[in-house]
């Protein structure tokens, strides 16, 4: 039977599931729209329908690394309360997530979203997630993933802060294995995690990054009463002297090394580095920090509850 736009239309407005998984319902049941109603609830879509709308800002970042530390992978799963996301039911789930996302060829949330589901390849991922808000009973959201695979030698080290509000995965290449770069990699992870740097160092910082700061700091410079009789190249020297200390806060290894301010990270790399008789490198690292960018709910949790009870 030849499935109509009219047809996805009427079963998206009764079951409130997307275009796409209506209109695949209704080709799987040769169009017949209560056995697609059926279907969907099976799949647990329409149960989570009424939910979609719900803003999921809450949730944890999980990482999984393989046993060989070869692939690590870092995810961020939402919920809509932080009392679901202390909640074993959905941390297992997000580590389950996370191990998915080790497999996973898709380079964006809807080829994730469209993959099958390793525990149960007869949904998706998007499918499973659908069956997750049904059981949990909040709107869930997989937002986003990244997937280190290591090229040579060296480690994959993570770290998660506050239960999984931030998340970090970093690389470390190093010719000589050591457990010394475990305990590097955890140390340098959790600097990531307090001072959120945006670059590794100078040279990776992009020349429009460098040109942006500049004209900000130009114009903050300019509307500064302070300076209004200033000649323009001691404006210039000040400009540039505040761009070098901002390298120093956005630049992962110009940070002071937050176990020891004496020292740089790179300071404490390279004292690292002689002990292992190797040099280290900081290819590449992740941060995730849960909702960042996302927006809350404006509801205490009483008001929740009663509203639960009505």
């Amino acid at each position: 039977m030849a499935i109509t736009a009219a047809m996805v239309k009427e079963l998206r407005e009764m079951t409130g599931v997307g275009m796409m998984d209506c209109k695949k319902a209704l080709t799987e049941t040769d169009g017949d729209m209560e056995k697609a109603v059926e279907l969907l609830r099976e799949k647990g879509l329409a149960a989570s329908a009424k939910k979609a709308g719900r803003i999921a800002s809450e949730g944890i970042v999980d990482v999984y690394l393989s046993n060989d530390n070869k692939v690590g992978t870092i995810v961020e799963v939402n919920s809509e309360t932080d009392f679901v996301a202390k909640n074993q039911v959905f941390r297992d789930y997000v580590a389950a997530v996370a191990k998915q996302a080790s497999t996973t060829t898709a380079t964006d949330m809807d080829a994730f979203f469209a993959e099958k589901w390793d525990l149960d390849p007869q949904f998706t991922v998007k499918e499973a997630l659908s069956q997750q808000v049904a059981v949990i009973g909040e709107n869930l959201n997989i937002r986003r993933f990244e997937k280190f695979e290591k090229a040579g030698s060296g480690r994959l080290v993570s770290y998660i802060h506050g239960g999984g509000r931030i998340g970090v995965l970093i690389e470390l290449a190093c010719d000589n294995d050591s457990d010394a770069l475990e305990e590097l990699g955890k140390n340098v992870a959790m600097q990531i995690a307090a001072l959120n740097p945006k670059f590794i160092a100078e040279k990776d910082v992009p020349a429009d990054f460098i040109e942006k700061e500049t004209e900000i700091l130009t114009v903050q410079a300019k509307n500064d009463p302070k300076n209004a009789n200033k000649p323009e190249n001691i404006i210039a020297k000040m400009i540039e002297g505040r761009l070098k200390k901002e390298m120093k806060e956005f630049c992962l290894v110009e940070q002071p090394y937050v176990k020891d301010g004496d020292l740089t990270v790179k300071k404490y790399i390279d004292s690292v580095a002689k002990e292992v008789g190797a040099p280290i490198e900081i290819t590449r690292f992740v941060r995730f920090e849960t909702g960042e960018g996302l927006e809350k709910k404006d509801e205490n949790f009483a008001d929740e509850v009663a509203k639960a009870m009505q």
